[in-house]
C-alpha cells in the first residue's frame, strides 16, 4: 500500500493524543491519529468520565435517603441498577463521538487500528493483524496510556476479581465488596457502591488512605468514610484470594496477624503500567523506566523525532495533565513563541469520593522536608455558611504557605464541591501569587469558596469565622 505522509503522527486517541492532534491541525500541521480502541481513550470511555456519571447516582441516593433533613419524604427511595450503569455508559457514549466530530471538524486523519514505529519516521498500521496503513512523519507523539497493574495472587478474572473496567458494568449489585488500593480510583470506586448500598471494606498497603494527599485531608477522609460504615485497613497487604462459585475470599495481613474476609466480589486498584508493548521501541532510543517512557521537560524521548505523553510517561497519571503535554508538545514542535515547560506542582488532583478531595502543590510534610519554613491555614466548613444551608458542613480547607516570602505553596481540600473550587488555588501558584494577593481578593458571599479565603487569613493569624 502507498505511504501517507503527514507533519505528525499520534498514536493514541486519549485526552493526551486527541488535544495534541487538535493543536496540531490547529498550526497547520498535517496530522494522522492512530486510535486502535475507543477515541477519547480509557479517561472518557472507562475511566474519569462514565465514574463520574456513576457517582452522581451514587449522590442522588444519597440525598434521596437524607430528604428528611431537608423537610422532604419520599417512601421507599429505589433505583434500577441497569439503568444507573445504561446512563454511565451513555454518557461515555456520547463524548465519544464527540472527539470523532472534533477530529473531523479539525481535518486530522484518524486511523482505526494499532500503530507501531517502522522505522525512522515511519508508522504502520495494523488492525487484526492486516495491514491498514504505513504512514510517515518527521514527528511522532507516543501517547499510548496505560493499564491496571495486576497484584500478584489477585489476577483479575473479570467475575470475582474486577479491574475498573469491570466494576464500571457490574451485572448487579454486590452486596460485600472489598477494594484493594485507596488511590483515587480506589476510593471512588468504594464511595460510589457504599453510597449505592453494598457493604465496602476499603484495604490499603500503605499506613493512611489516599496516601499522595496530605495527611491531614487523608485522616479527615477516612473518618468520613469509616462514619458512612465503611470498613478500611491500612498498613494491610493482601497475600491472596481464594475463590469460591460466587465468592471470594481475601487474605488480608494486617497488625500482625492474618484474617480472612469474604465478599462477593474484590476490586483491585493498585495503580497502573505503562502500554509500551509492541510499539517498535527496540532499537531505537526511547527508553523505558518501570513501564512508563522517559521524557525530558518537552517530552521528547531519547530517540530523535519521537514523543510521550500522558500516562505513558511519568506521574501525574491524570487526563488534564496528559491534555497540557500534548498542546506544549505540540507547540514546541512547531517553534511556538512562549512555551514553558510543565511544572507537575501546578496540576491540581482530584478525587470524586464522597467527601469530594482536591489538592495543589506541597504537602506540609513535603514543604518541610524540601526546607521551607512554612506557616499553614485551616477552615472547616461548620464555619460556612453555604455549607450549613446545604446541608453538606463537614470539609476542611488547608493551605500551606512559606513564612518567610508568603508564596502559597500548597492547598488541600475534603468537602462537597472542592474539585470545582480547587482550580482557584490552582491558578494563584501558576500566577505565583502571595498570601498578600489572596488575602486582598473578594470572594462572593455565600459561597462555599469563602473557606479558600478563610484558609489563607487563618495561615497568618487573621480567620474571621473561627
Amino acid at each position: 500500500m502507498a505511504e501517507q505522509s503527514f507533519d505528525l503522527i499520534v498514536l493514541g486517541g486519549g485526552p493526551g493524543g486527541y488535544v495534541a492532534a487538535i493543536r496540531a491541525a490547529q498550526l497547520g500541521m498535517r496530522t494522522a491519529l492512530v486510535e486502535r480502541e475507543h477515541l477519547g481513550g480509557i479517561c472518557l470511555n472507562w475511566g474519569c468520565i462514565p465514574t463520574k456519571a456513576l457517582l452522581r447516582a451514587a449522590e442522588i441516593s444519597h440525598l434521596l435517603h437524607t430528604l428528611d433533613t431537608y423537610g422532604f419524604a419520599a417512601d421507599n427511595p429505589r433505583f434500577d441498577f441497569a439503568k444507573v450503569i445504561a446512563r454511565s455508559r451513555a454518557v461515555a457514549r456520547q463524548l465519544s463521538d464527540g472527539v470523532r466530530f472534533l477530529m473531523r471538524k479539525n481535518k486530522v486523519a484518524v486511523f482505526e487500528g494499532h500503530g507501531r514505529l517502522a522505522g525512522k519516521g515511519r508508522v504502520a498500521v495494523t488492525r487484526d493483524g492486516k495491514p491498514v496503513a504505513d504512514l510517515a512523519a518527521p514527528h511522532v507523539i507516543l501517547a499510548t496510556g496505560a493499564r491496571a497493574r495486576v497484584l500478584p495472587g489477585v489476577e483479575p478474572d473479570g467475575k470475582l476479581i474486577w479491574t475498573y473496567k469491570e466494576a464500571m458494568v457490574p451485572p448487579a449489585l454486590p452486596r460485600r465488596l472489598i477494594v484493594i488500593g485507596s488511590g483515587a480510583i480506589g476510593a471512588e470506586f468504594a464511595s460510589f457502591y457504599l453510597d449505592m448500598g453494598s457493604e465496602v471494606t476499603l484495604i490499603e498497603v500503605l499506613d493512611r488512605i489516599l496516601p499522595v494527599e496530605d495527611a491531614e485531608i487523608s485522616a479527615f477522609v477516612r473518618k468520613a468514610f469509616e462514619k458512612r460504615g465503611m470498613r478500611v485497613l491500612t498498613g494491610a497487604r493482601v497475600q491472596g484470594v481464594r475463590k469460591g462459585a460466587d465468592e471470594v475470599t481475601a487474605i488480608v495481613e494486617a497488625d500482625g496477624r492474618v484474617q480472612e474476609i469474604a465478599a462477593d466480589r474484590v476490586i483491585s486498584a493498585v495503580g497502573i503500567v505503562g502500554n509500551v508493548e509492541d510499539l517498535g521501541l527496540e532499537g531505537t532510543g526511547v527508553k523505558v523506566e518501570r513501564t512508563h517512557v522517559v521524557t525530558d521537560a518537552w517530552c521528547r524521548t531519547g530517540e530523535p523525532g519521537v514523543y510521550a505523553i500522558g500516562d505513558l510517561c511519568g506521574p501525574p497519571w491524570l487526563a488534564h495533565k496528559a491534555s497540557h503535554e500534548g498542546v506544549l508538545c505540540v507547540e514546541k514542535i512547531a517553534g511556538v513563541e512562549g512555551v514553558h515547560p510543565l511544572d507537575v506542582r501546578n496540576i491540581p488532583g482530584c478525587t470524586y469520593c464522597r467527601p469530594q478531595v482536591a489538592s495543589v502543590g506541597l504537602t506540609e510534610a513535603a514543604a518541610r522536608e524540601a526546607g521551607h519554613e512554612v506557616r499553614v491555614g485551616r477552615f472547616p466548613f461548620i464555619g460556612n455558611g453555604k455549607a450549613i444551608a446545604l446541608g453538606e458542613p463537614e470539609g476542611l480547607v488547608k493551605t500551606v504557605f512559606d513564612a518567610r516570602t508568603g508564596e502559597l505553596l500548597g492547598a488541600h481540600m475534603a468537602g462537597p464541591e472542592v474539585t470545582e473550587m480547587i482550580q482557584g488555588y490552582a491558578i494563584a501558584r501558576t500566577l505565583e501569587s502571595t498570601e498578600a494577593e489572596l488575602i486582598a481578593t473578594v470572594f462572593p458571599h455565600p459561597t462555599i469558596s469563602e473557606t479558600m479565603h478563610e484558609a489563607v487569613l487563618d495561615a497568618f493569624g487573621r480567620a474571621i469565622h473561627i
